[in-house]
């Protein structure tokens, strides 16, 4: 196996265009897992570590750029009113010393339907910035997921940045675990309210192939609030809306039985946070006191 250790972005664009088939390591949170395990020996390694400006992050308008090393802590520490759903996604990722290596560039190359940081990603909305020595194209979160472990990415392409939308409305996520630590997502869900565009997204992890919306949910219940007139009078959501929608996520999956939980128990657990986080969403809409809010934003674990 050969190391290869670029100074500068040019240098690991270069290196990534000169061996397509070298996996980058930054965080290696997940990469020197496989490697210690002897799931995978790649020919060569491309430590991205020397490279200060992926750990870099930019604030501008009503959009944030995020460095792909950006570590989880600080995500926690210094956006989270800017990127709430991705903030409270980043508190159940392992373990300290593995929120202070670990960032969304690695979750999203290695593309696993149980990363922690997919949820969110797809339900504030964004953009994933691949760069290569032919130029600098950007993904749709969307587009980004392509099957188990597979993502839109092509061989000599690294990720630089990811660009996010800053929350327009609340933003929630939730984890089932076998513990509240150190512990692979049995499922997971993100929501988000977008009262700018009257619209609604979610996202679900670890319950189908890839990380995916659950666009009929989405879909209903921003028509429900809008026909309502709940966007302007944040009322109060009737219970009916909630279980339909939480049905509708629920229904949204495709996952399988595995040693982690079966696909029935997923499907339940998938309903049980979707009501559970729209009703922390929904109250923060409508202007909860801030002691409540602080209890109901913590993550389920």
């Amino acid at each position: 196996m050969e190391f290869l250790r670029p100074a500068s972005w040019e240098e690991a664009l270069a290196a990534k265009a000169e061996h397509p088939s070298a996996v980058p390591i930054a965080g290696g949170t997940d990469v020197m897992v496989e490697i210690n395990f002897d799931h995978r020996r790649p020919e060569h390694l491309l430590d991205l570590n020397r490279i200060a400006e992926l750990q870099e992050w930019e604030v501008a308008g009503d959009t944030v750029r995020l460095g792909a090393s950006v570590p989880y802590t600080k995500i926690m520490e210094h956006l989270r009113a800017e990127l709430p759903g991705l903030a409270l996604a980043s508190h159940t990722v392992a373990s300290p010393q593995i929120r202070n290596r670990g960032g969304v560039g690695g979750n999203l190359g290695t593309a696993s339907p149980a990363g922690d940081a997919h949820p969110a990603l797809l339900a504030g909305g964004g953009e994933v910035e691949a760069v290569s020595v032919r130029g600098t194209r950007l993904i749709p979160i969307d587009d980004f997921y392509k099957g188990v472990k597979r993502n839109a990415l092509e061989p000599d392409e690294l990720i630089r940045a990811v660009h996010l939308k800053k929350a327009t409305g609340p933003q929630q996520f939730s984890k089932v675990g076998t513990r509240n630590a150190m512990v692979i997502a049995v499922c997971a869900f993100g929501l988000a309210l977008h009262p700018d565009a009257r619209t609604v997204r979610t996202g679900i992890g670890s319950a189908a192939p890839t990380p995916i919306r659950a666009t009929t949910a989405e879909e209903f219940l921003a028509a429900a609030l809008d026909e309502a007139g709940l966007w302007e009078s944040r009322g109060v959501l009737p219970p009916a809306v909630a279980r339909q929608f939480a049905d509708l996520v629920s229904g949204a999956a495709n996952p399988i039985d595995d040693v982690r939980g079966t696909a029935s128990y997923r499907r339940h657990a998938l309903g049980v946070m979707a009501r559970r986080t729209l009703g922390w969403t929904w109250e923060q809409y409508r202007g909860t006191e801030q002691d409540e809010l602080d209890d109901r934003s913590k993550p389920c674990a």
